[in-house]
Order: C-alpha cells, then structure tokens, then sequence
C-alpha cells in the first residue's frame, strides 16, 4: 500500500475514534477543563498524532494507548462525583481573592495572579472598584466570580415591589424565510398567527431572513434587505396609552363631580386602575 494512502486511512481511522473518545469524555472536556482533563486532552492529541504518521509502529497500539488514557480519565472523573476528598486532589480548591472589598494579597501570590490581572478580570463584570466587591473567588477551572456589595447593585423590579411575569426562552419562528412549526407550536402559536402578524408589520415572509417571539407574544424581525425600512408594531404602546388615559379621565371625574358616592367610586377606580397599570407596565411599555 502506498505510504500516503496508508497515512490517509490512519489519519481517517484516528478521526472516528478521537472523535467517539471524546464525546464519550462529554462536554465538560472542552467547555471546562480540569488540571487532569488538560493533560488528558494534550496527551489524546498526540497518540492521534501519532496513530496516524508513524508508519514504523503497529497503528493498533496506539489506539490501545489512546482507549486507557480515555478509560483513565473517565475512572477518575467517576470517582470525583463520588468523593469530594478526590475532587480536591485532583483539581484545585476555590481562592478567596477579594473579601470585603480588600485584596488578599497572600492568596493572589498563591494563585500567581498579579493585581492588574484581577483588575482585567473584573471590568470584564463591569466593575472597576475593588471596593464595590464583596466577594471575588477563583474558581477550580481558573475563573473568577464576583459578588458585589449590595449598595452597589443595578435597581432590579423586585427592590421597587414592582412584579414581573414569568418568562419562557424566546423561540426562532422564521429561519431563512422558512417557518419552524415546531417552535411555534411551543410558544401556543400557528401559522395563520404569525402571517398576520407579520401583516400587521407590512412584512412578506419571503423578504424575512429571521424571526423570534418572545415570552409575551412580541416578534422581532429581521429582514434580508438591511436597508428596508421596517414599520414597528406599536400595539402595546398604544393600549398601555389608552389606559393611562382611562385613569386620568377617572381622576378627572372624581374632582368634576359633586356627588360624593360618584366622587369615591371614581377615586376607587383611579386607584384601581393605576394598580393595573403599574403590573401590566412591564409587559407593554417596552
């Protein structure tokens, strides 16, 4: 057989069972990498390396090589999930980096991590004071989280008392001007639905290249044509209006009239009204 025909078929072979070997490993092998699993993927690399050029050896050993170093590692992750004590020997422990908005510096020398490298990693959070840190760790696949002092923190709904509807995934309606029923179905929606929502925007759905609906039945388009002027569909803005003038003409009512059962039904109502108003705001007024 002739040797680059030869090489080939190796190179194909190493291929399949690097990629089985691999998915058999799962995903944590690529998204998060222990301090052994590192090894284990340099080391799989070079027996393919090595199962497909060297023409001298028997290519079979190397795959023999490549199935312990994967029936090693999956013993050994095995045993992680069942002992804490061999999770701590074969990865890192967490470091306290930053407690109470002060560095320790002792722990960052033990991590190898310079003052400037903690600061990169933190802007990469939006944060820029080491002072608005309450906690900062490193973690055992070497990243940083942060926990920032609560003063700190971005206003949210649920510090205003104001409560927000639970949301579903957004789901894709329109892939390559092509309709997914199956997404659609999950949302509660049809077909018949979305053309005329679509419609509504004055949109043809072979002129859309991507759709996506939301959790409150809002759908944002994207067109082939980047230069299309697109209309925007201003359904919620325009109920959230007419109710915002339903309660002030309530409040007008209650200070016009003179009847005093009249006046405290509309007060009621008013009140009533901007209680609705201050739920439903999330939902329409985006």
């Amino acid at each position: 057989m002739p040797q680059w025909l030869e090489i080939m078929l190796r190179t194909v072979c190493a291929v399949i069972v690097l990629f089985l070997m691999t998915k058999a490993l799962g995903k944590r092998q690529v998204t998060q990498l222990s301090f052994f699993e590192y090894l284990t993927g340099i080391t799989i690399g070079s027996l393919a390396a090595y199962i497909s050029l060297d023409l001298e050896a028997n290519w079979y050993l190397g795959l023999i090589a490549l199935g312990v170093w994967v029936l090693c590692s999956l013993l050994i992750e095995y045993s992680q999930m069942k002992s804490k004590k061999i999770r701590d020997f074969v990865e890192f422990k967490a470091t306290v980096l930053i407690k109470d908005g002060k560095l320790l510096e002792e722990n960052m020398k033990k991590e190898r991590l310079t003052s400037d490298d903690l600061m990169q990693q933190l802007r990469k959070k939006d944060i820029f004071q080491i002072a608005d840190v309450e906690f900062a760790i490193m973690e055992p696949s070497g990243d940083i989280t942060v926990l920032q002092k609560r003063d700190t923190l971005p206003v949210t709904p649920k510090d205003l008392g104001v409560k927000i509807a639970p949301e579903k995934m957004p789901q894709a309606v329109i892939m390559d001007g092509k309709i997914l029923d199956e997404p659609l179905r999950v949302m509660g929606y049809s077909q018949s639905w979305l053309r005329d929502e679509l419609d509504k925007q004055g949109v043809k759905l072979k002129d859309v290249y991507f759709a996506q609906v939301d959790t409150f039945g809002g759908l944002t388009i994207d067109l082939y044509d980047d230069q299309m002027q697109q209309p925007q569909n201003q359904e919620r803005a325009l109920l959230f209006a007419n109710l915002k003038k339903c309660q002030a003409d309530l409040e007008l009512f209650s200070l016009s009239t003179k009847d005093k059962a009249a006046k405290k039904m509309y007060e009621e109502s008013a009140k009533e009204m901007a209680r609705i108003l201050q739920e439903v705001k999330p939902i329409l007024n985006t």
